[in-house]
């Protein structure tokens, strides 16, 4: 919900700087939690012998204009296939996996727009952006935890269609003045240096400030890093 928009509801940067956007701002969540059910999330659709997470081709998965139910099966089909990536056996191919396994993690794409969702998404596979900000004021005034380490991401492009899986590895809060040179080159994006950082976020951030709010150097920002689990390269 700031510079990224993340499931349910979370925004990340603009173009160029502003990170995460749940496809698009205020987009309903996506894959069996929003759903709502197994059934109309896709669950079990699908037989283990399916997917091969070796050759797993999202693209084979892509739709012109997909709707909700297509991103959820998407979804749902690339978390059967990746999740050996994140230290879980496939579905179906070991008994006991709890129900919760089967569950995608939330999805949502980077950026403000399809084509910056696709760019930010594109330094992240090039193993250049491992880090991401955002307002806290955005998860205090929606009454959402802060993002906690060890949490497992999928990523959509512009498409939204699924590309990458992700886990947070640190989370931490600072005063937008006091976020530093390593976070902005961790961030990967423009020169990665902290002034176009703070250009950027700036911008970003005071075009998506929520209601009531201004924008100010100790506004408190929440920065996470994270690792890519897949695609491996």
């Amino acid at each position: 919900m700031s510079d990224e928009t993340r499931e349910p509801e979370r925004n990340d940067e603009a173009a160029g700087a502003a990170d995460r956007v749940d496809d698009t701002a205020a987009a309903p969540a996506y894959g069996p939690a929003a759903a709502g059910s197994d059934e109309e999330a896709g669950l079990g659709t699908s037989g283990p012998d399916t997917f091969d997470p070796a050759t797993f081709d999202p693209e084979d998965y892509a739709d012109t204009e997909p709707g909700d139910a297509d991103v959820a099966q998407a979804v749902q089909s690339f978390w059967e296939a990746v999740r050996p990536y994140a230290g879980m056996a496939k579905t179906g191919v070991v008994t006991g996996v709890l129900a919760s396994e089967t569950v995608p993690p939330p999805a949502w794409a980077f950026g403000d727009d399809p084509e910056v969702a696709d760019e930010l998404l594109d330094l992240i596979l090039a193993r250049e952006k491992t880090a991401t900000s955002s307002m806290a004021w955005e998860y205090d005034d929606a009454g959402e935890p802060l993002p906690q380490s060890g949490e497992l991401f999928i990523l959509l492009d512009g498409e939204r269609q699924p590309r990458a899986l992700i886990r947070t590895t640190s989370v931490d809060t600072v005063p937008f003045d006091e976020v530093d040179e390593d976070v902005a080159r961790a961030e990967g994006e423009g020169d990665k240096t902290l002034e176009y950082w703070r250009t950027e976020h700036e911008s970003f951030f005071r075009r998506h400030l929520p209601e009531g709010r201004e924008f100010a150097g100790d506004m408190p920002v929440v920065v996470e890093r994270f690792e890519l689990l897949y695609p491996k390269r």
